[in-house]
């Protein structure tokens, strides 16, 4: 399959983004969002894309501050930090993979097994690529459990709903992972490709790819707190 053309980091123009940023739990030291598709996590280079959620949240919480991200078309749970000490005791945490993820995804094509792992190392290619290499790439793995096996109502094509528990977190892992086993997640436009005659870009307006559930320990309390968007 012919590769489209690789943007420029200037170069993509993000869509105005209508949907508001929820807030599903807040105190002195951190916040909790459900951040919506079609929202950029922190704001380019280019002036265009200063809408972010980092942008939007800083207008109310001027300290808060970036622990992760989210890929611009995926939407879901993520967590802020209010103080540069919250920001470091977060970011070890999710150095040290103590923060368990999960992620609701709809795949093209029937997946065959009902759970697995998805065992791939993945490099930097041209960007905004990521890529499967042997040789070069990072360690990375998924968990996946099949959830649903169906039709799309539309076309009629074979689609499998999944929960993805990423055991590290590469750059577009899921993305990458679920195309490599032939099953690329429906409205992605980086990572897509066409089965039986069906494009999975097509089959979606979207990317359908979802962070339900965020789990970590509180940085002040050590509380191990468990927070879910629902789709």
């Amino acid at each position: 399959m012919k590769k489209a053309k690789a943007l420029l980091p200037d170069d993509f123009i993000a869509p105005v983004c209508h949907h508001e940023i929820q807030i599903l739990f807040e105190d002195p030291y951190l916040l909790v969002i459900d951040k919506p598709s079609g929202l950029l996590s922190l704001s380019g280079k280019n002036p265009l894309n200063k809408d972010s959620v980092h942008y939007r949240l800083t207008q109310d919480y001027p300290s808060a501050s970036m622990v992760h991200r989210l890929d611009f078309g995926t939407s879901g749970v993520m967590v802020l930090a209010l103080n540069k000490t919250v920001n470091g005791n977060l970011t070890k945490q999710f150095q040290v993979r103590s923060v368990v993820k999960t992620y609701r995804a709809t795949l093209l094509g029937h997946v065959s097994d009902d759970e697995g792992v998805i065992d791939l190392p993945i490099a930097k290619a041209q960007f905004p690529y990521q890529q499967v290499c042997l040789e070069t790439g990072k360690t990375a793995q998924s968990d996946y459990k099949v959830l649903e096996r169906l039709q799309d109502v539309i076309t009629g094509a074979a689609i499998t709903r999944v929960l993805f528990t990423p055991r590290t977190g590469r750059t577009h892992q899921l993305r990458v992972h679920s195309r490599e086993i032939g099953h690329p997640i429906l409205g992605c436009d980086l990572y897509n490709a066409t089965i039986d005659g069906v494009d999975s870009k097509s089959l979606a307006e979207r990317l359908m790819l979802h962070a339900s559930t965020l789990q970590f320990e509180h940085p002040v309390t050590s509380e191990r707190l468990c927070f879910e968007s629902h789709l």
